[in-house]
């Protein structure tokens, strides 16, 4: 765990609930798309990228998303979701997702999504302000150092 926390200092606990599980006894694949996004809002939020968005109209959007399960994760569980980011360009960025499970000591599931700015006002995409590439800069890697 602590390797998996010093590759991903940027993380999320979320303790798996019994409802979240389908009839195979497994967490549906469809809630890891939840996890991830609780996962992209406390990024935010961790690195006060939020509250740079919220000053403005802009804001960011998911233009695709993409999960890829290793290991099935049942009840009692707690994943550490590790996130970065990749790929920054003008309008857009790419978030990655790891899924760690304490149960199992195990990277269970990852996953990404294209994150696209979006002007709420225009209904247009926008241009990252320089403020936010900043902040994206300083916890950019390579998608493969995931």
């Amino acid at each position: 765990m602590d390797d998996f926390i010093a590759r991903y200092p940027i993380h999320t606990q979320i303790t798996v609930a019994w409802g979240e599980m389908d009839a195979l006894k497994h967490v549906n694949n469809v809630v890891y798309f939840r996890y991830f996004e609780t996962a992209r809002i406390d990024y935010l939020i961790q690195t006060e990228l939020m509250s740079l968005l919220q000053s403005g109209n802009i804001g960011p959007v998911i233009s695709e998303n993409q999960a890829r399960y290793k290991r099935p994760v049942t009840f009692p569980d707690t994943l550490t979701i590790g996130t970065h980011i990749s790929d920054i360009q003008a309008d857009r960025f790419m978030m990655h997702y790891t899924a760690f499970s304490q149960a199992q000591q195990a990277v269970t599931t990852t996953g990404s999504a294209q994150v696209v700015m979006f002007d709420f006002s225009t209904g247009k995409k926008a241009e990252l302000p320089d403020a936010v590439i900043a902040v994206l800069q300083q916890h950019c890697r390579d998608s493969a150092d995931a």
